[in-house]
This record gives C-alpha cells, structure tokens and sequence, in this order.
C-alpha cells in the first residue's frame, strides 16, 4: 500500500482509467482485475491476519470480478471461503475471474443473512463506483444483512451505495470497516458520508504507468502535508511583530464573546504578530483578563471600526455577531474595505440576506449556512458538496470553504481542493471560530486566499486530530490550540 493520491477523478474517469490501463500489454485479458484482487486479498490479510473464512459478496459487474479474484485467492490459501452472488458476471473478465474462484474451490451459495454469521469477515465487491440508483430487491437485502451482521467489512473500490463522486449515501449504503481503491481515488471517498462508510481508506495504484492519466485532468485535489509545508515556507521571516501581520476579529454580541476569544487566541498560536478584536463594550475587560496578549476593543457601532480597520492587515468578521442591528452595522462597514476578509457564522448568515459579490473574502459556512446562502436546503448542499461549493463561489466571489466532512476548498480559477483529516470529535462549539481564527491569521500573515483556505482547513483538521489521541468524545476547540502551535511549525508532525 501507499500513501493515498493527491489527484482524485470521477467516476467515470476512474472506467476510462480502467479501460486505458487494461490496453496496456501485459495488463490485458483480466490481468488487470487479478492485480486489484491480488491488493484486496493482501489488504485483508494485513488487517485480520490468521482470518479462517470469509464470505465474498460479488455483483455482475467488474467490481464484482475483483471480488471474484480475491475469494479464489482466499480459497487457495486454504481459508473456508462463501461465495454470495448478486447476479450472474456479465463482462468478459468478470466471468473469467469467477471461473478461476470455481476452480479454486470458492463454495457458491444462495444469498441467506445466516451465511455472513458463519464467516469472520465479509468482502463488499457488489457496486463498485458504478452505484448511481436507488438500492432495491436482493442487493438491498444483501446489504442490509452486511450490516446488520456485525463482522468486519472490506469494500474494493467503494462501500456499495456510496456515490464515489458526491459522498452521498444511501440509506442503507454498506458500512465498510475498510475500504481499499485501485488505480485512481474518488472524492465522494472523502468527502460527505465518504469517510464514515469507507472506514479505514487504503489504496493501490496496481502500478499502472503514469501515462494512463495523460491528458485527465482531476475533478479535485487532496491537501496533502508537503503541500501545507510549502504553504507555510512561503511566509515571510520574521524580526519583529510587526512583520507577522495584524489580524482584526469583528464580532461577539451580547452572550457570544467567546466566539471572537476562540478566534483570537487560535490566530495568535499560528503565528499572527498581533491580533485585535472588535466586540462589545460588556466584554472587553473580562476578555482582556482571560487572554492579555489580544488588543480588545469596545465597539457601539460600526464607525467606531474606522481606525482599527487602518491598522489591520486581514479581518475575520462573524464569529458571535449575531443578527441585531449592532452586528448588521459592523457587518456593513467591514464590507466596505478591501482587505483579505473572512466572513463566517452571523456574518454569512447576514450575507444570505442581501448577497454581494466580492474577490477580497473567503467564505466559510457549515452545511446549514451554505444552504441559506443558496435558497436551498441542507439536504441539497448535502447531497452533492462538490457542486454545493462551486455554485457558493461561483455566486458570490472569492473562496468559499466548505465545512463537514471532507471539507471543501473552491477558489476563483475553478480548483478544488478536499481535507480528509478530521474526525467527528470535532462537532462542538468553538471550532468554526477557531478555524475562522487560523485562516485569517494566515491571511494577515501573507498568504492569498486560496492558499490560507487549504493550509488552514488542514491545521484546524489535522490539530483535532493530534488532540483526538486523549478521546474524540469531549473533545472542546481549546484542546486544539496547543498542537496548531506545533503543527505550523512542523506540519510533518500530523503524520509522526
């Protein structure tokens, strides 16, 4: 296995990916499949060793082939292997590989929920990436039982009932411990209900030549670690304060001041040489007195930003604005500068309100947000994340971010890029402020507005999971700051 691809491709570029590499001499006449069945078998073997039986689901298509490779391997191993088909193989190498599982001596029996309890781990090679329609008939029973029988679940390609190209699930999608794909990676892998289905993501590029992708160009990019490190390298030396940028944080109405101190304290441990918050006259002494390195500011009304707004070098604006007149003023005056901006909570709810367009911002609303910055509903956001955040950017400008998991990055030349670090702890209160503390103290740092939304999506995401080794469930934004601190200096250290 290896470390997984950068460059993710749809669906359909993933069949003519299939089909140039199957061309290739010494890849025809089904070696291809052998090859990706051969990574599977491998695959289980490395995740439950000394595993005696196994019952390998296999649909008519290729996916199914490759199914059909591992339960012949399985089978010549000596493991007791049950072979569960959902209709008969239709292509010429899927029929081939089920000939080769026959001979091997696989046991073919009739779909039955009693098989999967008699085995120790079940092998889902149903759908594949194929999976665009609603599941029905004996392959919704088949999946239903995968997942009603509590044993271990290896998927190749894709868990069958997740569409590999928006991460949307069907209701009753296989929940896959693992998940190996071949040749090339999907987003809706990682994006969406992608890392929940898929467990475990493994991958192996069955060493097909590099010349099989020339002249594709990939739907999206993953933000890998070498990449942030190169993000980071680019910031200017510092000699004093004054050359690490001043970031102002514009929010915290009555009863949400923490919303701007997360913010605060999250762009000071990045590296921002000086961070002033804007916020109610109410909150600005306590605030001052739980963390004195941030400059507070009583604010009344958005006049009163006039000589802040000429200090600063970035603004972030919406964390605890809330929707009263107080936040609107302040909202509006910001709205008016033309420095690196981001807008997020109140303020891309305000936004949705009376939509602008603008080059200056990045965006970055959860799903619910998204969906009112659409006229939509989070389900439709939901639905198709991919399409969700290039219509926002499309829309209104700038870079939109899109929050969840596998949060989404879309930026004006038309790129998108996807973060597969994070983890569930991370659906608490705080974090979006955080976040919105990290990217505009990479913006106030020097960084321009692609660049902040991807290194700072992974610092946020990779920080939580550092702090995830104490326990996902409890988990609160402050646990993040300690390790955004180490990670900005030594992103490498995700990975140690």
């Amino acid at each position: 296995m290896i470390e997984l691809p950068e460059w993710l491709y749809s669906s359909e570029q993933a069949r003519e990916l299939d089909r140039r590499a199957a061309a290739i001499p010494g890849y025809e006449n089904g070696h291809l499949m052998r090859l990706a069945g051969i990574a599977g078998f491998r695959s289980l073997q490395a995740l439950w060793p000394g595993t005696r039986s196994l019952a390998v689901c296999c649909g008519p298509g290729n996916n199914g082939g490759d199914g059909f490779v591992v339960a012949g391997l399985a089978a010549t191993s000596g493991l007791q292997v049950y072979l569960v088909e959902f209709g008969e193989p239709k292509t010429p190498d899927a029929k081939r590989a089920h000939r080769y599982a026959l001979a091997s001596g696989a046991s073919v029996v009739p779909f039955h929920p009693d098989v999967l309890s008699g085995v120790e781990v079940v092998v889902d090679a149903i759908l594949g990436t194929g999976f665009k329609r609603p599941l029905e008939g004996l392959i919704l029973e088949g999946i239903r039982a995968i997942n009603a029988s509590g044993k271990p679940v290896l998927s190749l390609d894709v868990p069958s009932g997740l569409n590999s190209d928006t991460g949307e699930a069907a209701k009753d999608a296989v929940g896959a411990t693992a998940t190996i794909s071949f040749i090339c990676l999907n987003p809706g892998i990682v994006t969406g209900s992608g890392p929940d289905r898929c467990g475990r993501v493994l991958f192996d590029s069955l060493q097909v030549p590099e010349t099989v992708f020339s002249g594709m160009q990939p739907v999206a990019a993953r933000i890998s670690t070498w990449r942030v490190a190169g993000m980071l390298q680019m910031l200017p030396c510092r000699h004093h304060k004054g050359d690490a940028g001043h970031l102002l944080v514009v929010g915290g109405a009555l009863g949400m001041s923490g919303a701007v101190c997360l913010a605060g304290e999250a762009a000071l441990r990045v590296g921002a040489g000086l961070v002033s918050v804007a916020t109610r006259a109410e909150h600005a002494a306590y605030l001052n007195a739980g963390c004195p390195e941030l400059m507070v500011n009583g604010i009344e009304s958005g006049s009163d930003l006039s000589a802040l707004l000429q200090r600063a070098t970035a603004v972030v604006v919406g964390p605890g604005l809330g929707l009263g007149s107080w936040g609107r003023d302040l909202l509006s005056r910001v709205l008016e500068i033309e420095l690196p901006l981001v807008v997020d909570a109140d303020g891309l709810n305000l936004l949705s309100e009376q939509p602008v367009t603008a080059a200056n911002w990045i965006l970055t609303p959860h799903p619910g947000e998204a969906a009112r910055l659409l006229d939509g509903s989070t389900r439709e956001v939901q639905r198709d994340r991919l399409g969700a955040v290039r219509r926002i950017q499309e829309r209104y400008g700038g870079v939109c971010t899109l929050k969840g998991a596998g949060t989404l990055i879309a930026t004006p030349n038309g790129s998108l890029s996807i973060c597969n670090r994070g983890n569930p702890g991370m659906a608490s209160a705080g974090m979006g402020d955080l976040l919105a503390g990290v990217i505009g103290s990479l913006l106030a740092q020097g960084l321009d507005l692609g660049e902040a939304a991807k290194c700072g999506t992974w610092l946020h995401s990779a920080a939580a999971d550092l702090a995830a080794a104490d326990g996902e469930r409890g988990m609160m934004a402050r646990d993040l700051l300690p390790s955004l601190r180490r990670l900005v200096d030594n992103p490498a250290a995700a990975d140690e």
